[in-house]
């Protein structure tokens, strides 16, 4: 049994991501936690999200995360242990982890990274800056960058910043991402088809359908609740539909990227002019969403081919460098 193993965690609120150094691999997983009875655990990552919408009323199906951000302390704690488990994470003395946060932390907020990471007393914790992370795996120059904006789209928040000499200097969290389009999708869906779906059927649509460049007429053939009878029906959902459903979400992200652009000094701006916005998160996989963002801000947009991964790749790029240690807290 080694003595000491170090792993880099992305806590998302739709996916948990865990690179093992020792091994060299990194595991996706649901960030999700089947209970009974509020307090028997049934199940953790994606075999929770095997049961998410099928789970009867005894059982419930969450993700402790909200918006970018640690809402339960408890249960986000068992599914990380859980996950590393997973992960053979028995270090005898204990493990160093490499946590991924957010920009602004409250101290109150720091301190809930911090007791989920270090349940056994014997890890060490550090903590690195989602958009640090993000702007390695992208290949920045962090250091001499003299303005970089990084546009992290998840599933249930958007962080837009703008980096210059290896710091953030400016930082918003929009609570717009994935699961807002999810549920809007579900929501139209309902109103104009009489028929009930789930989240994770709106998440099929909202990826197979939702063309933001080009108008191709597609359809898929759903299977939803009728609103009426109470019983299974199909559907045929069109891809304007899904388009006309995500069009407003999308808009306000793009407006919020130009609120950040307007506020962003001039000397700065001319760099981002010049690179262009960097695209990550699991929500640019929607086709075309790097055109519609440049036709919206006026500004090249440069997509990151890890989406959802960009953040834990750039973590085992810092796990691996000692030169980039300098941004480990």
């Amino acid at each position: 049994m080694p003595f000491h193993k170090t792993f880099g965690i992305d806590l998302g609120t739709s996916t948990v991501k865990i690179y093992s150094q020792e091994q060299d691999t990194m595991i996706t997983e649901k960030n999700m936690i089947a209970i009974r009875n509020q307090n028997q655990v049934l199940a953790v990552g994606n075999e929770a999200y095997e049961m998410y919408e099928k789970n009867p009323s005894n059982v419930s199906v969450i993700s402790p995360m909200a918006f970018g951000k640690i809402a339960d302390v408890t249960h986000t704690e068992m599914v990380l242990q859980a996950l590393l488990e997973k992960t053979r994470a028995e270090g005898k003395f204990g493990n160093t982890l490499y946590l991924a946060v957010p920009s602004d932390l409250s101290e109150i907020e720091q301190r809930a990274y911090y007791t989920i990471g270090n349940s056994n007393r014997k890890n060490k914790i550090y903590m690195v800056n989602k958009t640090i992370a993000d702007a390695v795996a992208l290949g920045i120059p962090i250091t001499h960058t003299k303005g970089s904006m990084i546009v992290n789209i998840g599933a249930q928040s958007t962080e837009i910043s703008v980096i210059e000499g290896g710091k953030v200097v400016l930082s918003k969290i929009v609570e717009l991402g994935g699961k807002q389009l999810n549920e809007a999708i579900v929501n139209e869906v309902r109103k104009q088809y009489n028929l009930h779906i789930g989240n994770r059927t709106a998440r099929r649509l909202k990826f197979s359908l939702a063309y933001l460049k080009e108008d191709i007429r597609e359809a898929r053939k759903i299977v939803g609740i009728d609103s009426l009878s109470g019983l299974p029906r199909e559907g045929i959902i069109p891809s304007d539909m899904i388009y006309e459903t995500i069009l407003p979400v999308i808009q306000r992200i793009c407006e919020e990227i130009q609120f950040l652009l307007e506020r962003t000094p001039p000397q700065m701006m001319h760099n981002i002019m010049d690179q262009g916005i960097f695209l990550a998160g699991g929500t640019t996989r929607i086709p075309d969403i790097d055109w519609f963002i440049s036709q919206a801000t006026g500004q090249k947009v440069r997509l990151s081919s890890y989406y959802e991964l960009c953040t834990i790749c750039g973590l085992k790029e810092i796990i691996g460098n000692k030169t980039l240690q300098k941004w480990v807290k």
